[in-house]
């Protein structure tokens, strides 16, 4: 993956499932209705400030393979002062967070459906208070883990959306993603890994919403890890 903007070259392969169980009739709707008017439209050049997207936002996060939204939509519910922006390709998880922001009314919440990559590169530098990063596929196959979103060459990009002493928080229940995750973050010039204490990794985030991920790993005896690396 490049470091450059616009490069054709940064723009990783997607890996995963795009759909998986048909939508229901009133799930479809919402791809019509709404989606529209809480899609980031790529097509166009990104603000140079993303809080104008959002009716009154005092800062911007993004959360980058949402899943379910579980975490996503808590984190808007609970702070409407803040502007989220959700990316995930799988539909159905899209179709997830769009019930949710039509049920609960968010004004506070943008999509993008698709690659996170296309995303990162359409963003404007130093815009973003923080990242998250939760539970991504671990790809444990060795000819896979070049597919792990975390890479050498992911990390700079991530770092240009930050603001100085923004965040990009990571959690995942398996334990060589974590350690694959360390080493890459520690080799970075652009992160620090800003752990003191074994519980600053063991426990999650005072802020944070579980997800179904989150569930399942708990239900079949492994133990999430959550790592906060600030930008340097």
């Amino acid at each position: 993956m490049s470091e450059v903007r616009g490069d054709p070259r940064s723009q990783r392969a997607f890996f995963g499932r795009r759909k998986g169980r048909t939508l229901r009739s009133r799930q479809a709707a919402l791809f019509e209705t709404l989606l529209p008017r809480v899609a980031l439209d790529l097509s166009q050049p990104a603000p140079s400030d993303l809080r104008g997207l959002f009716p009154a936002a005092e800062e911007v996060r993004l959360e980058i393979g949402f899943g379910g939204a579980e975490h996503l939509i808590a984190q808007a519910q609970a702070q409407p002062q803040v502007g989220f922006i959700g990316c995930e390709a799988y539909l159905n998880g899209v179709a997830k967070a769009l019930a949710a922001i039509d049920r609960h009314k968010l004004g506070n919440l943008r999509l993008h459906v698709g690659d996170a990559g296309t995303l990162i590169d359409w963003l404007p530098a130093d815009a973003l208070a923080r990242i998250d990063l939760l539970y991504p596929d671990p790809w444990p196959k060795r000819r896979h883990w070049k597919r792990r979103f975390i890479q050498d060459e992911t990390l700079p990009r991530l770092a240009r959306l930050l603001v100085k002493g923004g965040e990009l928080r990571f959690a995942t229940d398996v334990p060589d993603y974590a350690v694959w995750t360390l080493a890459r973050i520690l080799r970075s010039d652009d992160f620090i890994w800003t752990a003191t204490a074994a519980d600053d990794w063991r426990k999650p985030w005072a802020d944070f919403f579980g997800t179904r991920y989150e569930a399942k790993a708990r239900r079949e005896g492994r133990t999430p890890a959550y790592f906060t690396f600030r930008k340097a």
